[in-house]
């Protein structure tokens, strides 16, 4: 059942009100900070499982908000619903902003303890939601809208308005670690993948082909520097890799000793601090997430944060930093 938890990141549950009347906005990793938004499944007339309710955001806290104005179920380009597809959300990486549909079909960007920016009604073309991945920025200051077979669209979150667009149909997998570049994959022209840095004003700043031990190890997290990338090899031994795009070379190969779980966030949290988010999927029970910070180049690992899944979770998409 991993790939269910992998879909709701591609796409990253509180008792307390969401309204812009709360006295102070939520800093990073606060005890009203998001860190996860999850849907609950439930059984339809054949007993299968189908998402349902409002999504709900579970703070650091251990709180539950539901955020009544998402849209749960994704529609379909002419606006009919999909019946059982999710749409998308977005939680930054410090917990501090969601991005989301309303009910209404706006592109939102609510920050918890504050109000609700409303994008414009056509800040996207007229797609299908679930052809849609929604990306913040680790401050929640920017907004990647990646839509199948398109150009992704950037947004800044304060404004509303569109920065800029970058890489046609490819898979976004986040902002630099100051926000000021895009990281991109896709399949190249041969059985590779590729990577490509984008200023978030769209400009292309440069196209590599990585070496395998990169390119097949996803995820991969952009330093502030826009060019130095890590991603984790998982297995026997894991170890932390960076690689400089710039110069197309691997630069180093740091070995880790990691809690039990598989790396489905990677994220640069400081200029010598990676943080991963790993998630331990039983064959039965909920999923447990353990988020730890590397730091680089000792490799050192201290856990930042351990909790467990809503155990009725049909999808969830954690924050990322």
């Amino acid at each position: 059942m991993k790939t269910r938890f992998a879909a709701a990141l591609a796409a990253g549950a509180l008792a307390l009100s969401l309204s812009p009347a709360a006295p102070a906005q939520a800093g990073p990793h606060d005890h009203d900070a998001v860190r996860y938004a999850s849907l609950k499944g439930c059984a339809d007339k054949k007993d299968e499982r189908r998402p349902c309710g409002p999504w709900r955001l579970v703070t650091h806290d251990g709180g539950q908000r539901p955020l009544r104005d998402a849209q749960t179920v994704a529609r379909h380009a002419d606006g009919t619903s999909s019946g059982y597809q999710v749409a998308p959300i977005a939680v930054s990486g410090d917990g501090s902003h969601v991005a989301y549909f309303t009910k209404r079909g706006r592109l939102a960007v609510r920050t918890i303890g504050g109000g609700v920016k409303l994008l414009a009604a056509d800040a996207l073309p007229r797609v299908a939601q679930y052809d849609v991945t929604l990306l913040l920025s680790d401050d929640g200051a920017k907004l990647a809208a990646a839509i199948t077979g398109k150009k992704t669209r950037i947004f800044d979150t304060a404004s509303g308005t569109q920065v800029g667009s970058a890489g046609r149909g490819e898979a976004v997998s986040g902002f630099s670690g100051d926000a000021d570049e895009l990281l991109t994959s896709s399949e190249g022209e041969e059985p590779v993948t590729d990577l490509a840095v984008y200023r978030d004003s769209g400009e292309q700043v440069r196209r590599v082909t990585p070496p395998q031990v990169v390119a097949y190890n996803g995820p991969y997290a952009l330093a502030a520097d826009g060019a130095t990338t890590a991603n984790v090899i998982q297995g026997g031994k894991p170890a932390l890799v960076l690689y400089d795009s710039a110069v197309d070379q691997v630069t180093a190969k740091i070995r880790l000793t990691l809690p039990k779980g598989e790396v489905l966030k990677a994220d640069w949290t400081g200029e010598n601090q990676v943080t991963l988010h790993l998630a331990d999927v039983p064959e039965s029970g909920p999923t447990k997430m353990t988020v730890v910070r590397v730091e680089v180049p000792s490799g050192k690992v201290t856990v930042r944060d351990r909790y467990s899944v809503l155990a009725d979770s049909y999808v969830f998409a954690a924050c990322g930093g």
